[in-house]
């Protein structure tokens, strides 16, 4: 297995959880597509934000009527979306906390994704002073604890000349200045995040902003028939003379307030700086070294762009050829590299009938190198018995194979499937295989992200470089495997021998 793919224990548990969940397609299945989710929610927050933000009168003593007035009388949008916004901002915390697991339990907070778990670090407490802050607004019940709340907690830095509680939510201070400060936190925080979202995707190429079609229209129906059902209403009007009984509370966003109530503020804030410091020097933990970046061979390297183009990390620019005037050369950038192999599969220089003794192709990984595979499969074909040979081409990061090798099966781990360039099936039957079966990982399952869309892609002739037509379709097929899908692998194989021996094939 690849050094970059991770091999724990923790990624293996998981993988095989978020399997469970592609009950009727993977395309439905929520926690593969978790920051597609997540950046749906936040745009649905900015729509609903805006239009509240229009219409509320954002003063002292405008606030909570004009909201008031809203929910009442025009119960039917306004109200309606400032319900929708609640339950979105819920939503939007509770799915950008899994993303964060899920990412961690897949490994991707070191090396070519350092960038992007460092930014999503970040973003976390941006969205937390967002979140409470929108309480405030409301200046009802639940906002006035929120705010005196908060403001006892920020007393704990010694950095203000006297207590905010005091000098902040006095009743002589609460005046249209302090809420704009408070429309400041609410709405100028999540600009900074919407900065930070360029950040966190920027290392992405063909990133995912909107989930699927199916998973949208369940997203978007479950926050409109919450707030048909539960609309959001305000408590009575804040009165800094009396402190609230009881409270209509928020556990999701507001969270941190009875934590401190249960504990201490100096018991949240040093578990809050320690969980912080924790995620943002985990990029740092001890790790296998790295395997090798991919390595371009300026000599076989045709400037055709194919691996920019379907590069996973956009980690390769073309340059100026130093040989050739008026050839671009492929570049990578070690940071950003995974060491995936993509862009092998991408080049047409990885062809294998290319007439030379040792195969060296344009972009290659030399911990991998794609002659190492031509080799291997030349020597396993020679010394099967029996007339029916067939080729698995796998996946290290998916499904076990190793169990299949046998007098009849050659199995062959790449380590994504998207760096097999797909001539190979062709050059395998051939060589002397009757049949060739491609093991890809399940759809959005792809350790590396692309490689499952790009090897369906390029065998379907829809993608170059391409399988070509005339190669036998009752001779080759490709299956979707999660981790945990040895039977269904094992049924693909069995019934690809049944077709051969039906069809009668032979090498």
């Amino acid at each position: 297995m690849s050094a970059t793919a991770p091999a724990t224990r923790v990624t293996s548990w998981w993988r095989g959880f978020e399997d469970r969940f592609d009950l009727v397609s993977p395309r439905w299945n929520p926690l593969r597509h978790l920051g597609a989710i997540a950046f749906l929610l936040f745009w649905v927050l900015v729509a609903t934000g805006v239009y509240l933000y229009a219409v509320i009168d954002t003063s002292v003593t405008g606030a909570y009527s004009s909201i008031e007035r809203l929910s009442r009388e025009q119960w039917w949008f306004g109200g309606l979306l400032r319900s929708v916004h609640r339950y979105a901002a819920d939503w939007f915390a509770v799915v950008a906390v899994i993303h964060l697991v899920r990412e961690w339990a897949l490994g991707r907070f070191r090396a070519y994704a350092t960038s992007s778990w460092l930014t999503g670090v970040v973003l976390l407490p941006l969205l937390a002073v967002s979140a409470i802050g929108g309480f405030w607004l409301n200046w009802d019940q639940l906002g006035q604890y929120s705010a005196s709340a908060s403001a006892e907690w920020l007393d704990w830095w010694p950095l203000f000349g006297a207590p905010l509680t005091r000098n902040v939510l006095a009743a002589t201070a609460i005046s249209d200045r302090l809420f704009s400060l408070f429309v400041f936190v609410h709405i100028g925080v999540p600009l900074l995040m919407l900065f930070g979202l360029w950040f966190h995707l920027r290392r992405l190429a063909y990133a995912a902003v909107w989930p699927p079609r199916p998973l949208r229209r369940v997203l978007l129906g479950g926050l409109l028939m919450m707030a048909l059902a539960a609309p959001i209403q305000s408590h009575a009007p804040a009165n800094l003379a009396q402190v609230p009984a009881v409270l209509a509370y928020d556990w999701i966003l507001l969270f941190v307030h009875p934590l401190v109530a249960a504990t201490s503020a100096t018991t949240v804030w040093l578990g809050v700086l320690a969980m912080l410091a924790l995620l943002l020097l985990l990029p740092l933990w001890p790790m296998r070294a790295r395997p090798a970046v991919a390595e371009v061979h300026a000599r076989h390297c045709s400037g055709c762009r194919r691996c920019v183009a379907d590069c996973p990390y956009d980690a390769i620019t073309m340059v100026p050829h130093p040989e050739r005037r008026g050839f671009a050369l492929a570049e990578v950038d070690a940071d950003a590299c995974a060491s995936c192999g993509l862009c092998v599969g991408a080049c047409p220089s990885s062809t294998p009938f290319r007439s030379m003794a040792r195969l060296v192709t344009g972009i290659d990984l030399p911990q991998q190198p794609i002659d190492d595979l031509r080799q291997a499969l030349r020597s396993r074909l020679v010394t099967m018995p029996g007339r029916q040979r067939i080729v698995v081409f796998g996946c290290a990061q998916g499904v076990a194979m190793r169990d299949l090798d046998g007098d009849d099966v050659a199995t062959f781990d790449l380590t994504c499937i998207g760096q097999l360039p797909p001539s190979f099936v062709e050059y395998a039957l051939r060589d002397g295989a009757s049949a060739v079966l491609v093991v890809a990982c399940r759809e959005s399952a792809c350790v590396f992200r692309l490689g499952q869309r790009w090897t369906h892609e390029r065998l379907a002739g829809t993608r170059a470089p391409v399988l070509r037509a005339t190669v036998d379709p009752t001779r080759w097929g490709m299956v979707a495997c999660g981790v945990q899908d040895g039977s269904i692998l094992r049924a693909a194989l069995a019934a690809l021998r049944h077709r051969l021996e039906r069809t009668g094939s032979a090498p």
